[in-house]
Order: C-alpha cells, then sequence, then structure tokens
C-alpha cells in the first residue's frame, strides 16, 4: 500500500488543524471587530463573501499544481515535480497581482454595484476592508502554492505550522490595532495583511531548501513552459469554476442587504459557524489531492479507488460529529458576538439550517470534485 494508517494520519491531522486556523482569521476579524458596531461586522462579512470568490482562483490553481507534482512524483520523476512547481508558483503570483489590481482600482464601484443598498457606514466599512483585503492577494496566492506543494510531498505538517504562525500574528495584529489604536476595520484588514505576506514569505523560504522532494532553486530564473502551466489549468480552471459557481450562490448576500445590517450580521455570524463545520470536508479533501494522485502518478487504479472510499466515510462520519456539536453549543456561540437579540435569533436559526444541511450535503460536495 503506497499510505500506511501513520501515513495518513500524520497527512490529515495537520490538514485539519490547518483548515481550523485557516478559518480562525476571517472569524478574528469579524469577531474582535464586534465590539466596534454591527456595521463593522456587516462590512467585513459583505467583503468576506466576494474575498472567498476570488480567493477560489488561487487555490483551484494551487490545486492544479498539486495535483501535477504528485502524479510527478508519483512515477519518481522529481525534476519535473520541481519544474511543476516553479509554474505553480509564478502562475500564481501574476493572476492574484492582476486579481488584485484590478479589486483595488474598481472595488468601490463593484461592491456599490452589488450591495449599493446598504447603509452608508456598511459601505464605507466594507471600501476599507476589501482595498487591504486586495493588497493581500499575491501573498495569499503564493502561500497557498506553497502549502499545496508541501501537502503532495505528503508534508501538511509546515503548513500548519505557518497557519499558526499566521494566525497568532492576525490575532496580535487585531487587538493591537483594533483595541489600542482604535482602527477598527482598517485594523482588521491590516493584521490580516501582514499575516498573509509573513506566511508567503515562510513558504518561499523553505520550498528553497533543496532537501525537499519538491523545490524552487534560482526563484528569479524563470523560463514560461506552456505544456506545463496548461496541465495546471487543466485541472485548476474546472475546479475552480466549480468551487466558484458554488460560492456565487453566497453572493446572494446582496440580496440580504436589502433586509438591514441585522440580516447581513446574523449572516456573518452564521457563516463563521458554517466555516467550521466544514472543516473536515476541506481537510478530507486536500488529502485526497495528494493521496489519489499519488495512486493515479503510480497507475495503481485499484489503490486510488480504495483510499476515495476510506476517505469518503472518515469525511462523512467527522463532518456528521461535528455539525451536531456545533448546532449543541449554538447558542452560547452565538453570543460570544454580543448581537442584538434580532441579530442572535436569525443567526442561530441560519446556523441550525446549514448544520443539518452540512450532514446530508456538504461531504460529498468537498470530496467527489478531488477524486473525479
Amino acid at each position: 500500500m503506497l499510505f500506511s494508517k501513520e501515513d495518513l494520519r500524520k497527512l490529515i491531522v495537520p490538514l485539519v488543524i490547518e483548515q481550523l486556523l485557516a478559518v480562525t482569521i476571517g472569524m478574528a476579524d469579524t469577531m474582535m471587530v464586534a465590539n466596534v458596531g454591527e456595521a463593522a461586522v456587516s462590512g467585513i462579512s459583505l467583503v468576506d463573501s466576494l474575498n472567498i470568490l476570488l480567493i477560489q482562483i488561487f487555490s483551484a490553481l494551487a490545486t492544479g499544481g498539486a495535483v501535477v507534482a504528485s502524479q510527478y512524483l508519483g512515477r519518481q520523476d522529481r525534476e519535473n515535480a520541481c519544474g511543476a512547481a516553479k509554474q505553480l508558483v509564478y502562475a500564481c503570483a501574476a493572476i492574484s497581482i492582476l486579481v488584485g489590481g484590478l479589486a483595488m482600482l474598481g472595488g468601490k464601484h463593484l461592491l456599490s454595484l452589488i450591495f449599493g443598498a446598504v447603509e452608508p457606514d456598511v459601505m464605507r466599512n466594507a471600501e476599507t476592508y476589501f482595498w487591504l483585503s486586495a493588497l493581500s492577494y499575491p501573498a495569499l496566492a503564493i502561500y497557498n502554492a506553497g502549502a499545496a506543494l508541501f501537502r503532495s510531498m505528503s508534508n501538511s505538517r509546515v503548513s500548519m505550522m505557518t497557519s499558526i504562525a499566521m494566525n497568532l500574528v492576525n490575532i496580535s495584529g487585531n487587538a493591537i490595532l483594533i483595541y489600542v489604536f482604535n482602527m477598527g476595520v482598517a485594523g482588521a484588514g491590516l493584521a490580516s495583511l501582514v499575516s498573509r505576506i509573513l506566511g508567503a514569505v515562510v513558504m518561499m523560504v523553505l520550498l528553497r531548501n533543496r532537501h525537499n522532494l519538491i523545490f524552487i532553486g534560482h526563484l528569479f530564473r524563470y523560463r514560461f513552459d506552456w505544456p506545463m502551466v496548461r496541465s495546471i489549468l487543466h485541472i485548476g480552471v474546472p475546479n475552480g469554476l466549480e468551487n466558484g459557481m458554488f460560492q456565487v450562490g453566497k453572493v446572494v448576500s446582496s440580496l440580504i442587504a436589502v433586509f438591514g445590517t441585522s440580516a447581513i450580521t446574523a449572516n456573518a455570524i452564521a457563516n463563521n459557524l458554517a466555516q467550521f463545520e466544514c472543516i473536515p470536508g476541506s481537510a478530507m479533501g486536500l488529502a485526497m489531492i495528494t493521496v489519489i494522485g499519488r495512486c493515479v502518478g503510480a497507475k495503481d487504479y485499484k489503490q486510488a479507488r480504495y483510499y476515495a472510499k476510506r476517505l469518503m466515510i472518515i469525511t462523512y462520519i467527522s463532518m456528521t460529529a461535528i455539525c451536531i456539536l456545533l448546532s449543541a453549543l449554538i447558542v452560547p456561540i452565538v453570543k460570544l458576538y454580543n448581537p442584538s437579540q434580532e441579530t442572535f435569533d436569525l443567526a442561530v436559526w441560519l446556523g441550525l439550517y446549514h448544520g443539518a444541511c452540512g450532514i446530508l450535503i456538504w461531504p460529498a460536495s468537498f470530496a467527489l470534485p478531488n477524486i473525479l
């Protein structure tokens, strides 16, 4: 067998912790800025619905690169695996700079077009947070590329430890900028920006190590390799479109905006809880990229089917358990956001609805695209 029980444990456990920490960054911004007022929480919530949609592009590219690199490793072709890694990093950097630049230049008009009905305070906070988020897109894309490459080497501990450092920087920055300097939404956005830059720098430094199965040598010597990039895009683009179309449904929060600040804030709180419920599924989906990719690269399709079935079962069991747990604790969790009574009631019901769907629907949506 290509992966023993211990190999799977070493891969999956750090991935779960990493996904937990990734969710914590957005949740920390929302929860820590709650003291500023519901307009601030609503502004961050509206921007996050767009942020996640745009970030899907980077995640999809990272997934494509990880699959290609995993297949090369499965064939014992280290040279091409390293070549795919370099093409991935440059592709992610180029696309993220383009997307970030467009977001910074046209962000105000885009927010007005989608969320034009919101209150002026909410829109002002959203514009500030979106501008700072756009600045962080290149760093976030490079971090995602590096994390995906380490996962393809079955080394998810690196991305987990980097994510811990990013969270510490983000939460510390939030505490200082929001509570000490009273910067509100700008403080939350700036702290996230610094933490993502840190993550990108750490990943690039670690990927220069030639002792890794995959490493990037001569970072500033780049030769465009269209066949390699095409292989990455062949996997990444359909994956990005699939994830993007799913996320478009969440941008329906632009319709929620007409119901007022309480509805937007309740949706933000429920989304935070929903992200926690999805952690096992997203972690298992990332694990499948490495496991199934290696099996396919080695042309061992019997093992690919075996691991796909095994990981799907784990996904359903783990997501059912966490959805039940969070649904049972939803009242005290929502109270942590210090919401108004109207917001509290809406958030609780939204959280319970998502918990039910999380048990029945979401596991397959995370796992199947990575298997297929």
